[in-house]
C-alpha cells in the first residue's frame, strides 16, 4: 500500500464526534456537584453514566473548560472538548493546563469505572506528555482512557488526547489510591 493510500486509508471521525458531543450536551441537565444522597448505592461506572444521561448533574468545570463526558464503561472513559481561544496561553496555542484537565478527566474517571459503590479514589500521580500543540483549527478533541490494573488500594490507568483525524496531541497515566468513600 502506498503513502498516498494510507493517507486515503485514514478515518476521520469529526461527524461521528460531533454528534456525539451534541448527545452529551443536550443531556446536561446542570450544573453542580452531585449530593451523596445522590449517589450512595451507586457503581463508578453507574455514577459516571448518570452524570452522561444528565441524572446527576454534570461539574462546573465541564462547563467552564468546554468539555464533556461522552462515554463511561468499565475500564474505558472518554471526554470531548472544544479547543478556543479562551483556553490560549501567552504564545497563541492552547494552554498544556487544558490538556491535563482533559486527560486528568478520563484518567481518574476511568479508575472510578472501575469502583464497586462504597469505594473512592484519589490521584498519587498524574503524567502528561504533549506531543504537539493544539490550537482552536481542531474544532474537537478526545481524551481517551483505559484502565492498566485496577486493585484494592491502588489502580493505574493511561490515556491519549487525539483529534477526530487520529493525530496525537498528547498521552499520559496515573496512579490512584483506593479508599472508602467519605
Amino acid at each position: 500500500m502506498s503513502l498516498e493510500d494510507n493517507k486515503g486509508a485514514a478515518v476521520n471521525h469529526l461527524a461521528e464526534w460531533q454528534a456525539l458531543d451534541q448527545r452529551a450536551r443536550a443531556a446536561v441537565s446542570g450544573y453542580g456537584v452531585s449530593t451523596r444522597e445522590q449517589i450512595t448505592g451507586l457503581s463508578g461506572v453507574e455514577m459516571l453514566r448518570a452524570l452522561i444521561d444528565g441524572t446527576l448533574p454534570a461539574p462546573p468545570i465541564t462547563k467552564t473548560l468546554d468539555f464533556t463526558l461522552v462515554l463511561a464503561e468499565v475500564g474505558r472513559v472518554a471526554f470531548q472538548g472544544r479547543p478556543s481561544l479562551e483556553h490560549y496561553n501567552p504564545m497563541g496555542t492552547v494552554h498544556g493546563g487544558w490538556f491535563a484537565t482533559l486527560l486528568d478527566s478520563a484518567l481518574g474517571c476511568v479508575v472510578q469505572s472501575m469502583l464497586p459503590a462504597g469505594k473512592a479514589y484519589t490521584t498519587a500521580e498524574l503524567k502528561i506528555n504533549i506531543v504537539r500543540p493544539l490550537t482552536d483549527k481542531t474544532p474537537l478533541v478526545r481524551a481517551e482512557a483505559t484502565i492498566v490494573h485496577s486493585g484494592g488500594r491502588m489502580a493505574t490507568a493511561e490515556g491519549r488526547l487525539t483529534g477526530p483525524d487520529g493525530k496525537l496531541y498528547a498521552h499520559g497515566s496515573t496512579t490512584c489510591f483506593i479508599l472508602d468513600a467519605p
